[in-house]
């Protein structure tokens, strides 16, 4: 199985095969309306702009698996990242990426790029704290930990990185730049 073997529901229920990405540049993100780090998809959406024409693509999913932060439809949904942050990415079905209910497309990218850890400093912390009350595990298994994680997919489809949502976007534009 490679990433273009894999598949996702847009929005409108359509199958998206990852063979239409091949030879870009893909960022897979998991998304949320009601987060702290919502304000990401401003940066996601400038860069979006800055290098879809030099080979970048998003694939948004929308999940409700992390504290319930992703309330409502896959349209209102839709409605409020684009009528609060102008995205022109797609935007992908509200999908489950952790549990057995998950969509094969996040289980192939946990099972490429496992959880490495959130680093040093005050919001490493913070998420740890916050992680240990939920899964004493949590650092032991490549389960996506909250809202915001980031894969990122070179043109030949290999799956090169993986960004906590604590990460700086910059250093996640930094790894996508290199690759185009």
């Amino acid at each position: 199985m490679s990433f273009y073997d894999q598949s996702v529901t847009n929005a409108e229920g359509e199958e998206i095969s990852m063979k239409e990405f091949e030879g870009k540049v893909v960022l897979v993100v998991n998304t949320a309306t009601k987060c702290g780090f919502t304000p990401h998809y401003k940066d996601i959406e400038a860069m979006y702009e800055r290098y879809h024409g030099r080979g970048l693509e998003v694939i948004d999913v929308p999940c409700n698996q992390f504290a319930g932060l992703t309330p409502g439809t896959d349209e209102e949904i839709h409605e409020f990242v684009e009528s609060n942050y102008n995205t022109r990415f797609p935007q992908m079905k509200k999908s489950d990426v952790n549990g057995e209910d998950a969509i094969p497309l996040f289980q192939y990218l946990k099972s490429q790029k496992g959880f490495e850890g959130f680093g040093r400093g005050p919001r490493s912390q913070a998420m740890d704290a916050i992680l240990s009350t939920l899964d004493k595990n949590y650092k032991n298994n490549p389960e996506i930990k909250w809202n915001f994680t980031k894969f990122v997919v070179d043109r030949n489809g290999d799956v090169v990185a993986r960004f906590e949502p604590i990460v700086e976007m910059r250093d996640v534009e930094r790894c996508v730049e290199r690759l185009l």
